[in-house]
């Protein structure tokens, strides 16, 4: 049997933008931003506007583009990058320099008309399916932070849903020399398969993505301005963050503070953790066990520490504020059965309760929440905040029964931890505060315009999760976060009388002095049961021996004189879009071998970090980039780029190198004698 003729449709050129139209599809693809391109299609009426998405309401500036129509096909140029559209719907893009394909789409089947299918799922939604050829060699970096360990992901197949420790970003990065954003917060998955790559949303009303041409570092300055650049970080925020597992009283943090300073230590900020509320969702300090907390934000601010508070989205029904917010109908709510829910400890009874969750997508429940930690916390001077469970963290988290302001679950379901995030952004904006961080568990695309930090959430305590977080931190980058970091030394467990524990801790910490915050964490032993009353043993850096101690001092203060080159890095961040964690294929995408490096990674253009990875291991083999010349920061030591160097690496040393001859204060210099 011969193939049937594929339907072909028609062009248009209407308000800048290219159009096809067949088979009941509306194709468009327009102009976004230099060298980048936005694609929809909707069946059955033209393309929406205004749906939920990463991109900025309105393009960036400087997209000159050129469209022309001829026989049987239509092209858009945009700067780098061309879009060739056939008569049949398939799009293919090219380099315009040169007219080298860097993606095209596929069809799901030879017998099937294009590369796009619309299945309905009712009330003019469908389950969307966008396919895209695979390719020879290809690598394929971004889609957020996840726990696989690998930093390229070709060959993985990610669901696009948010849970703890895996953070949904669907934006992806080829060493094709394309980036690609999969314009939806909708639940679904994508995968990298060698026959083709597939992107699903389980139930939405229109396919939408955006693309752009250039190497790494040129695509990530794309993405920021067209997602929207994070500001710049607070200087109090690049130092060293102190926090547990939990400290339960007003005068234990402060006692911990105190003791910092006693021992001359660097501290920039510590938290206070979970249960410090009335009951859960009344978000205000427990008078009990905090009487005083504008006494003690003005203690921590004349020893030069900032106050970091714990903010849930969850509610409690013991909460004052439960039943005026499920009456404005500010909860999330559900398609069959009670309010969005999870079982979750509140003060004054014995088991559990059913919390709900505000929901976050809807502006009016936004600025609830925002008078209440505006009474409540700022009023004390409080202007910090850490956003835990945020994804949120439903139990069962079926999406298909979720129901936001934004959308039924399927559609906008990863949408919830950028708009809390939005919630203090926006507040406190409001309020003319202009130093504006929130440290949060789960991230959306654009999360970093509202000034969202990520952690890689509760992870393990040993060698093999420290090694994963380097691919998660890296692929994190390029999602368009730059403000990242880990619960150094783990989340949960970890003994601090444990020799071998302490020298995961060591490595960790060491890890963390280079990373783009650095915020000391955890769950330790002995711990006690999820409750009111919980804490975990003690986790500051005098809490793990002598010998371990000594050297987290000394990383402390290796941090306290890199602050002002990690400062310039946010800078660069805030004004570029790039990213202070950097694979090394970021600057130097011409070295065939950076592509391939996922256990170390550059802080900056200068300053290539190799932290050590494995128990024992007392030296460290490390790919120096083809195109530099470096220099061993410890040692002084020269080597050219282009190969592999194995250096020492006793306990007290992560392997470090300097590139072209720059100079940063690594090494500790001795006391001035008198």
């Amino acid at each position: 049997m011969a193939q049937p003729s594929p339907t072909r449709g028609t062009f248009r050129v209407r308000d800048g933008a290219l159009e096809w139209r067949g088979r009941q599809e509306t194709l468009r693809l327009e102009p976004w931003g230099p060298d980048a391109v936005r694609v929809r299609a909707r069946l059955g009426g033209p393309v929406l506007a205004g749906l939920p998405g990463a991109l900025l309401e309105e393009p960036p500036p400087g997209a000159a583009a050129e469209i022309r129509t001829e026989a049987g096909y239509a092209v858009l140029t945009c700067g780098a990058i061309t879009a060739v559209v056939s008569a049949e719907g398939m799009v293919r893009f090219l380099r315009t320099d040169g007219g080298t394909e860097l993606l095209a789409e596929d069809r799901a089947h030879f017998w099937w008309p294009g590369s796009r299918l619309h299945t309905a799922t009712g009330n003019g939604y469908h389950r969307l399916e966008q396919r895209f050829a695979a390719y020879e060699g290809e690598r394929l970096y971004g889609l957020g932070q996840h726990q696989h360990g690998l930093l390229d992901q070709k060959g993985t197949v990610l669901d696009l849903v948010q849970r703890n420790a895996e953070v949904s970003i669907p934006v992806l990065t080829s060493s094709r020399g394309y980036t690609l954003l999969w314009n939806s917060p909708a639940v679904g998955r994508v995968e990298l398969a060698r026959n083709g790559t597939r992107w699903v949303a389980d139930s939405a009303r229109q396919i939408d993505y955006w693309i752009t041409a250039g190497n790494p570092a040129d695509a990530q300055r794309r993405y920021s301005a067209a997602t929207g650049r994070t500001p710049m970080l607070p200087e109090w925020a690049a130092g060293f963050w102190q926090c547990k597992l939990r400290y339960r009283t007003q005068e234990e943090l402060l006692s911990v503070a105190r003791e910092y300073r006693r021992r001359g230590l660097p501290l920039s900020a510590i938290v206070c953790d979970f249960f410090h509320w009335t009951h859960l969702g009344e978000w205000r300090f427990d008078p009990e066990q905090w009487p005083d907390p504008a006494a003690m934000v003005k203690e921590l601010d004349e020893l030069g520490v900032k106050l970091v508070v714990s903010v849930w989205p969850s509610v409690s029904p013991l909460s004052e504020n439960h039943g005026p917010m499920e009456h404005a109908g500010l909860f999330i709510g559900t398609e069959y059965g009670p309010l969005a829910h999870a079982d979750w400890p509140d003060k004054g009874v014995a088991e559990p309760v059913q919390v709900a969750f505000y929901d976050a997508t809807n502006p009016e429940a936004r600025d609830f929440v925002w008078s209440r930690i505006r009474e409540n916390y700022l009023a004390h001077g409080i202007t910090a905040f850490w956003l835990d469970a945020g994804e949120p963290e439903l139990r069962p988290g079926f999406a298909a029964n979720l129901r936001y302001h934004a959308g039924p679950g399927p559609e906008v379901g990863n949408l919830y931890p950028r708009e809390n995030a939005r919630t203090v952004h926006d507040g406190l904006a409001a309020e003319g505060v202009t130093e504006i961080i929130t440290l949060n568990r789960s991230v959306w695309a654009g999360a970093q315009r509202y000034g969202a930090a990520l952690w890689s959430g509760d992870i393990g305590t040993d060698f093999a999760t420290l090694r994963r977080q380097l691919a998660a931190g890296l692929n994190t980058a390029l999602s368009g976060i730059p403000w990242w970091n880990t619960d150094i030394g783990g989340f949960h467990g970890g003994d601090p009388a444990d020799p071998a524990y302490r020298e995961v801790m060591v490595r960790w910490f060491q890890f963390g002095a280079l990373s783009p915050l650095m915020r000391l964490h955890g769950f330790r032993e002995p711990g006690m049961p999820l409750g009111p009353g919980m804490t975990g043993g003690p986790n500051e850096v005098w809490s793990y021996g002598a010998e371990a101690g000594e050297i987290m001092a000394a990383y402390l203060r290796l941090r306290e004189r890199l602050r002002p080159y990690v400062l310039a890095q946010m800078r660069t961040a805030h004004t570029e879009g790039l990213p202070p964690m950097r694979p090394l294929f970021l600057e130097f995408p011409g070295d065939p071998a950076a592509w391939e490096v996922a256990d170390a990674f550059l802080l900056g253009p200068d300053l290539l970090v190799a932290p050590v990875l494995e128990a024992g291991a007392r030296e460290r083999a490390v790919h120096l980039p083809a195109g530099a010349a470096w220099t061993d920061a410890w040692t002084g030591e020269a080597h050219p780029g282009g190969g592999t160097v194995t250096v020492p690496a006793p306990l007290e040393r992560i392997p470090l190198f300097l590139r072209d001859g720059a100079e940063l204060p690594v090494r500790e210099e001795p006391p001035a004698r008198g």
